[in-house]
């Protein structure tokens, strides 16, 4: 199996040469990532890879987003980071009733890379691996029809699929009001089928408690029955990533 996945990883890699790019700097772990997410076909997942580069240059030019490219965004303070999961995957929370639908796109677009790339370098101290995942909590709480943004939701949604292969454990969704149903149906249309498997919609009590076990009530704050504070994304302090570079 070892022998098979190391062939796989030098196919994906002369591939990668073809489209006149490299993987030099980038571990065995983090090119894993992109053959999974291509079902292990070296030729996809090469040219997954390589527009996935030529998209990092672009919209972070500078290995990352920095607080005051996102200043808007940020004042709302709706993206919570917690800490590490049982599992020790980094807990990002989204407290959907302090979201409007943003005027600014490419704002927007900025944001949701903030916020991946700040919650995924949460996940380990100095050098990144580059299997490292992560888990969202959507809390549609008090949620009303201006809070709505099935948009933003599938561009979120969408840059996961596209630029951050396999980095999602899993996606737990609380207090889905019934006027949502039929915009999260919207948005499910746009989501893979690996991704709608890791979505979970909490609906009874039952499914609350697996959540809160599988999650941890060290880091849960107490709103979602753990023991912990909420602390919003930008009072959490990381080491920036240099665009994905593990080595």
């Amino acid at each position: 199996m070892a022998e098979e996945s190391d062939y796989t990883l030098t196919q994906f890699k002369n591939s990668v040469t073809k489209l006149g790019s490299s993987t030099q700097g980038y571990g065995d772990a983090t090119l894993m990532r992109f053959l999974i997410a291509r079902s292990m076909d070296s030729d996809k997942a090469a040219k997954m890879f390589v527009q996935w580069r030529k998209w990092r240059d672009t919209m972070v030019p500078n290995g990352f987003i920095s607080d005051s490219e996102v200043p808007d965004e940020l004042e709302t303070r709706k993206i919570f980071l917690q800490g590490l999961s049982q599992d020790k995957f980094p807990l990002m929370i989204v407290q959907a009733c302090r979201h409007f639908p943003s005027k600014d796109q490419n704002q927007f677009k900025k944001f949701i890379v903030h916020l991946l790339d700040k919650t995924i370098a949460s996940a380990f101290k100095g050098r990144e691996i580059g299997n490292e995942k992560l888990i969202g909590v959507l809390d549609l709480q008090n949620i009303g029809y201006k809070n709505v943004d099935a948009r933003g939701l599938i561009t979120g949604f969408q840059f996961l699929q596209s630029y951050y292969p396999e980095r999602l454990a899993k996606c737990y969704i609380l207090h889905m009001p019934w006027f949502f149903v039929s915009v999260w149906r919207l948005v499910s249309s746009f989501l893979d089928k690996a991704t709608q498997e890791k979505i979970v919609i909490i609906s009874n009590e039952d499914e609350r408690k697996k959540f809160i076990d599988e999650v941890g009530e060290e880091i849960l704050p107490e709103e979602y029955g753990g023991r912990a504070k909420l602390v919003a994304i930008q009072d959490f302090e990381v080491t920036p990533q240099e665009n994905g570079r593990t080595n």
